[in-house]
């Protein structure tokens, strides 16, 4: 894509986040610009606390500012109804988790299917592009397994299948290697490497230094505020 002409995959500004907890109003971000070029490979890197992952739920279209504009893809997600934003997440965005988030009665492939059912695709269709996306990560033979049957590697595989299966313009990633051991971990970032040379576009949070430098940016948040912003 020509990314002279084409809108950011995110452009966030001056986002700003309240809750309120009895009498006290709390700030979790203060006033946080975010632009995210398509095919790049970005971290969020901040301490428990920092507004990262307020942000994450933002940009993943989960959770609404108190105030600022966001459009993603170009399209202002600002004044949609929830069915909208629902919508957005299902086309636009995957989403990966450190927790894994698969239907434990489910089998890889029903999971992988999920996505595709909301989005209404006919059932033959979304079996062969659930089937593809598993063999994609290398578990087509384990298409029949439940969660349980399975290693947690083998797991966090099923869930990047499952957000890769609509082809979303934004992939997110919260902690995806926080529940695995190094080794483990490390077949999961080469994996997403390889994503990003595909020219997927990436925003994973991480608090772990080692992870974060191995994207093409790190985006650093500190007391709801962007504390830095580099290449790396």
């Amino acid at each position: 894509m020509d990314s002279v002409t084409d809108p950011a995959v995110v452009d966030a500004r001056q986002i700003r986040k309240s809750y309120r907890m009895g009498e006290v109003v709390v700030e979790a971000l203060k006033g946080v610009d975010v632009r995210i070029d398509h095919g790049e490979f970005t971290c969020i890197m901040g301490a428990s606390g920092s507004g990262k992952s307020t942000l994450l739920n933002i940009l993943g279209c989960l959770d609404r500012p108190t105030s600022g504009t966001f459009d993603l893809m170009g399209r202002s997600v600002d004044s949609m109804d929830d069915g909208e934003l629902a919508e957005v997440r299902n086309r636009f965005i995957g989403f990966v988790f450190q927790t894994f988030n698969l239907l434990p009665r489910s089998s890889a492939l029903q999971n992988v299917e999920l996505p595709l059912i909301y989005a209404r695709v006919p059932s033959r269709e979304r079996r062969e592009r659930a089937m593809a996306m598993l063999e994609k990560v290398g578990l087509a033979s384990r298409a029949g397994h439940r969660p349980n049957q399975l290693s947690g590697g083998e797991r966090q595989r099923v869930a990047i299948a499952r957000a890769l299966v609509t082809g979303p313009a934004l992939l997110l990633a919260d902690e995806p290697t926080g529940n695995l051991d190094s080794r483990t971990g490390r077949v999961i970032m080469d994996m997403f490497h390889s994503l990003h040379s595909e020219g997927n576009t990436i925003l994973l949070v991480t608090h772990d230094p080692e992870i974060a430098r191995e994207a093409g940016r790190i985006l650093r948040i500190k007391d709801g505020l962007v504390e830095s912003d580099t290449a790396n």
